[in-house]
């Protein structure tokens, strides 16, 4: 299995990643060991994640995902995907 996940740092910002072993990677990202970005904001909590069975597939939807706005991210975390068209349309 292979999974997109989603941790919000202590800071508040979310960080979008992909892996094959998500066990694993949260304990590297906590360890911080996982990303530059983590690191120097633990600790970090998982808010949320994706299974797929091919991790091309995670690793698209990550990048699809990190360039989602913090909105549409709360939207995916708080399943409310009913909001997510409304929050793709540009502002006027």
């Amino acid at each position: 299995m292979c999974y997109m996940y989603i941790l919000e740092c202590s800071n508040g910002q979310y960080y979008v990643g992909s892996t094959q072993d998500l066990d694993l990677r949260l304990k590297q990202h906590q360890a911080g060991e996982g990303s530059i970005f983590t690191k120097k904001h633990l600790p970090v909590k998982l808010v949320y994640y994706e299974k797929f069975q091919r991790i091309d597939e995670a690793f698209n939807r990550e990048h699809q995902v990190k360039r989602w706005n913090r909105l549409k991210k709360e939207a995916l975390i708080n399943n409310q995907p009913e909001l997510l068209p409304e929050l793709s349309r540009p502002k006027k």
